[in-house]
């Protein structure tokens, strides 16, 4: 099934129009555990919520799974994984690196994916004929690096405090080989693999609505995206995406002790 360039637009319009107007301006948050901090914002939900609406009435037959009100529709073939501003602390923060990210499942396989920045004014699209990219820059069809060796790869994180410490070591062990890690990155890592500018990103503790629509922007840009045992990404969990096979199975080997 292949989804229309102009509905991600329409779905970026939605978002920013929502999330925009709330960003670096004081609101409520609201922190979604007893014990610990996971933040969620006015942004969040109202963004949501028009996201469905629009997905709703385009697409009545397919269902939908979002970060803020779960899933509706879960039998169906066709599922839509919402997650409205990925990187919320980022976005509470004044930190334009949060994103609206919304993929489309079909039979289980992620398909189609976009991530819309409104404050940059970017935005990243796959929706199965390669991956584009709008913006300031103008418009192009991205495609990842060649990097095949990790003393010359660049590697990205959102922050090493995600991992469990059998997995940080883990992360230890491959950051000491790559040329250079930048953390803080949240979702826009993965847009900077998918357009040339970086090698790898790695994280664990991922749900759905985190990866989903990352997966066709790394994938049909020339990236590889998995888990940590090398099997599909689409449920999240450790991820590991690189810029092309041979670069991802020599991280994943680093990984994985070797």
């Amino acid at each position: 099934m292949l989804i229309s360039p102009d509905f991600m637009r329409r779905i970026a319009g939605v978002a920013a129009r929502e999330a925009l107007p709330r960003f670096r301006l004081p609101g409520l948050v609201s922190n979604k555990l007893v014990s610990g901090f996971d933040p969620v914002t006015e942004a969040d939900r109202e963004t949501e919520k028009a996201i469905r609406a629009l997905i709703r009435a385009e697409f009545p037959e397919h269902g939908i799974l979002g970060e803020e009100f779960g899933a509706e529709g879960a039998d169906a073939r066709h599922i839509w994984v919402v997650d409205p501003i990925d990187g919320t602390r980022s976005f509470i923060s004044g930190i334009p690196l949060w994103g609206t990210l919304v993929g489309l499942k079909q039979d289980g396989d992620a398909i189609a994916g976009m991530v819309a920045q409104p404050f940059i004014g970017e935005l990243f699209y796959a929706t199965g004929e390669g991956t584009h990219y709008e913006g300031p820059h103008g418009k192009a069809r991205l495609s990842t690096r060649a990097t095949t060796d990790l003393s010359e790869a660049t590697l990205c994180t959102t922050t090493p405090s995600i991992f469990e410490p059998e997995r940080r070591a883990a992360f230890d062990r491959l950051e000491r080989q790559v040329r250079l890690s930048r953390y803080g990155t949240d979702c826009y890592a993965y847009c900077m693999l998918a357009a040339g500018q970086i090698d790898l990103v790695v994280e664990a503790g991922l749900q759905p609505y985190d990866i989903v629509a990352l997966i066709p922007i790394i994938e049909q840009a020339g990236g590889m995206v998995t888990d940590w045992d090398g099997g599909p990404a689409e449920g999240g969990g450790g991820i590991i995406a690189a810029a092309n096979s041979t670069l991802h199975a020599r991280a994943l080997a680093v990984l994985q002790g070797g």
